[in-house]
């Protein structure tokens, strides 16, 4: 299975200096002549210092210093590479992806992939059970509708009922369109996250066994992905933990290939184990995509000597607004951030700056010196927080302001719109 071609870094969209092309995204946010729309537009071009707070930040140069390590490890590794799309919920960063090499992308929601879509992206899954009935009418609908412009639509299942109702939907929507679109179904197995799928082996291949009944579907293979792992610090017990896991699809595959079937692909991976699942030799397809962000709970993870090193691409852009002799307040709370997966670290450009950021509730957060060399920064400091959870934070936004040439001295490159923030549906 060959990977898609390596796009040059150099060929990635960049907007810098392209001020009327960066325009669009953000006057959609809000009425052209509102407050907001004339202040995000007139910051593409102006330095960071521009940027008001609290506001959600992209290092644009990590970022795509990241997409360059993702594609070069893909390709290395002779994997294709279909990041979350849920992570940044831009269609302006899919289409980065893309062009960079990835093969498409995965959403959770079936709002997310109609958010995808409607922006041009045309090779999306669904690695998530969809049953009722209102949504299915959807990702039938999204299906027609992606085979129509040369696209697929694939999606997970892990029941018997899930798979009958995708297919009865499937064949009630197909007499409204000239095209006979096929919807590409993984089972999903359950190999440690404890969640959907069911138990790897004979159930699998039952599952498999049912989506062939039915012309409007293609078994396409094996959704296996261990959330839980990611997330394990150790990168010894990651490794043995994927071991498990490669077992698990090895014994599945076997048995779907007993009775005659392809296995097709097999599908997961996340930035904490892709090293092992791409070496594994069981795994066609990685769905890392937080790598792209990176955010404080990943960076505590030990790194896998084989895993490229990331760079910390999202940042929320905070200001000192109160201080005092053992701490400062700062205007970035609970409300510019997630916090499920902790709160919070204070970027350090150098160690005389070290911070602890600790909770201050909706609005604030409280700012203590690390050690004994860090004074309390005062009332107008600038701050950049690295948030504990990269996904959920962005759902927080509307829009993230891109920033190239660092964020000390950088410009504001172009504004990304979040969108598909809210579509949970």
């Amino acid at each position: 299975m060959k990977p898609p071609t390596k796009t040059p870094v150099s060929s990635l969209p960049s907007t810098l200096g392209a001020k009327a092309a960066a325009l669009p995204p953000e006057v959609a946010l809000a009425p052209a002549s509102s407050p907001v729309a004339r202040y995000l537009a007139s910051l593409v071009g102006q330095s960071v210092n521009a940027i008001d707070t609290p506001s959600l930040v992209v290092d644009l140069d990590a970022m795509r210093r990241n997409l360059m390590r993702m594609g070069d490890f893909a390709r290395k590794h002779n994997v294709r590479w279909r990041p979350h799309a849920k992570m940044h919920k831009s269609v302006w960063i899919a289409d980065m992806e893309i062009r960079a090499g990835a093969v498409g992308v995965c959403v959770q929601k079936t709002a997310e992939a109609e958010a995808m879509a409607a922006g041009g992206i045309r090779n999306i899954y669904i690695s998530n059970e969809v049953v009722a009935g209102t949504k299915l009418v959807r990702v039938a609908m999204l299906a027609h509708q992606l085979a129509a412009e040369g696209g697929q639509l694939a999606i997970a299942v892990d029941s018997v009922e899930g798979i009958n109702r995708l297919a009865v939907t499937m064949a009630d929507v197909r007499a409204q369109f000239a095209t006979r679109a096929v919807v590409d179904v993984f089972v999903e197995i359950d190999v440690g996250q404890g969640r959907c799928g069911v138990p790897p082996g004979q159930q699998a291949v039952v599952l498999a066994q049912e989506i062939r009944k039915h012309a409007p579907l293609r078994f396409a293979g094996l959704q296996a992905y261990h959330g839980k792992a990611q997330h394990v610090r150790s990168a010894q017990q990651r490794r043995d933990m994927i071991a498990i896991v490669a077992d698990d699809v090895k014994y599945t595959r076997k048995l779907i290939e007993a009775e005659g079937i392809a296995p097709g692909l097999v599908t997961g991976a996340g930035t904490g184990t892709m090293v092992c699942e791409a070496a594994s030799g069981i795994f066609d397809e990685l769905q890392a995509g937080s790598f792209l962000f990176m955010d404080a709970d990943y960076a505590q993870n030990e790194r896998d000597p084989a895993q490229p090193v990331f760079d910390h691409a999202l940042f929320v852009k905070t200001q000192v607004i109160s201080s005092r002799e053992d701490h400062a307040v700062c205007d970035a709370g609970h409300k510019s951030h997630a916090v499920d997966s902790g709160l919070p670290t204070v970027h350090v450009f150098d160690k005389d700056s070290e911070l602890v950021y600790a909770n201050g509730g909706d609005e604030h957060g409280i700012l203590r010196p690390a050690g004994g060399g860090t004074r309390v920064p005062t009332i107008g400091k600038m701050l950049w927080l690295i948030p504990g959870h990269c996904d959920p934070t962005v759902n927080l936004h509307d829009y993230m302001i891109g920033v190239s040439g660092g964020l000390r001295n950088g410009v504001v490159e172009r504004i990304i719109r979040v969108d598909a923030r809210g579509a949970l549906t």
